[in-house]
């Protein structure tokens, strides 16, 4: 795992300081990850200290551990609500909001699939279907540009047609399936390699 270098925060805060290094470490990793997908940074660190907490948190505690401004806190808390990577869970004598983090691995990842997929391929999908049925009714269209258009349209659904039957099969089989690997290719018929 690469090392992910803390820039000190200019408030340093008792509770930050009570982060044990490879939580700390686990918080900035995954909140870096975040960044290259596309997730801000905060809404990503605050999942990953969910992820690891022994048990719920409120949004003050999370903003002090995180050293984050509460506002922050409360929107990214929203957001991972939102990909329902995270749920509220009532503390008795308590009338703060507490949260806990989906512990589930398989569950996280369909959840953020789902959530990837109505955001980014669901759109893809309708947009290229739109530009299909435009370019197969505009002369100006060249037959390279409309047969460039339909196999992209025909990548895109397949692959979401491929990720609609893989979210009905069972979290068990599905972990197998994922495990076996290159194991399945020897039951692949080989054939010529693409350019």
């Amino acid at each position: 795992m690469t090392e992910i270098t803390e820039i000190a925060p200019q408030n340093d805060s008792p509770q930050q300081d009570s982060l044990p290094p490879a939580v700390r470490q686990f918080v900035l990793h995954w909140g870096e990850m975040g960044g290259q997908w596309g997730v801000n940074r905060t809404v990503a660190q605050i999942h990953a200290l969910l992820y690891l907490a022994e048990r719920p948190m409120h949004a003050e505690e999370i903003s002090d551990q995180l050293a984050i401004a509460r506002s922050n806190a409360s929107n990214s808390l929203k957001e991972l609500m939102g990909w329902k990577l995270i749920r509220r869970v009532p503390i008795m004598g308590d009338r703060r909001d507490h949260f806990t983090a989906e512990l589930d691995l398989w569950q996280m990842m369909t959840r953020i699939a789902e959530g990837r997929k109505q955001r980014e391929i669901d759109p893809a999908v309708a947009a290229l279907s739109i530009c299909r049925e435009e370019a197969a009714n505009d002369p100006r269209i060249s037959a390279a540009a409309r047969e460039r258009i339909e196999s992209m349209h025909d990548f895109v659904t397949t692959m979401d047609g491929w990720y609609s039957e893989m979210i009905t099969i069972p979290t068990g089989t599905l972990a197998r399936l994922i495990k076996m690997g290159r194991k399945v290719l020897k039951f692949i018929p080989k054939g010529k390699k693409a350019d």
